[in-house]
């Protein structure tokens, strides 16, 4: 296989507000079960993701809400409050990247 065989597909573009210095990345794979719903949360770091299996119901406060499927990347901003990361028809598998600076130690924060 030559090195033209190989092709690349854009999936996201995120902008990272902010001059965040990013000292690691953690990289969870995280299986809901069906119908699992999320909490109300935010993460103090940038999130990207990739949902690997299933469907997820996501919407970050004040933007419409998607439908992610298997193959579908994913950006949730910094301190930003998310609504829904829920599993819908059935159990749902990502893979989650946390891009965390030097002082960061927590990944979520659940909201009241």
């Amino acid at each position: 296989m030559a090195l033209s065989d190989i092709v690349r597909t854009a999936l996201l573009t995120a902008q990272i507000e902010g001059t965040k210095t990013i000292d690691r990345v953690e990289v969870q794979e995280i299986a809901f079960p069906a119908n699992q719903q999320s909490p109300l949360h935010l993460h103090p770091c940038p999130v990207v993701g990739l949902v690997t299996e299933g469907t997820i119901h996501f919407q970050i406060e004040g933007q419409a809400s998607q439908e992610l499927h298997a193959g579908d990347a994913f950006f949730e901003p910094a301190n930003t409050r998310i609504l829904h990361f829920d599993a819908i028809d059935g159990p749902a598998t990502f893979v989650a990247y946390y891009l965390l600076s030097e002082d960061d130690s927590d990944l979520i924060v659940i909201l009241s």
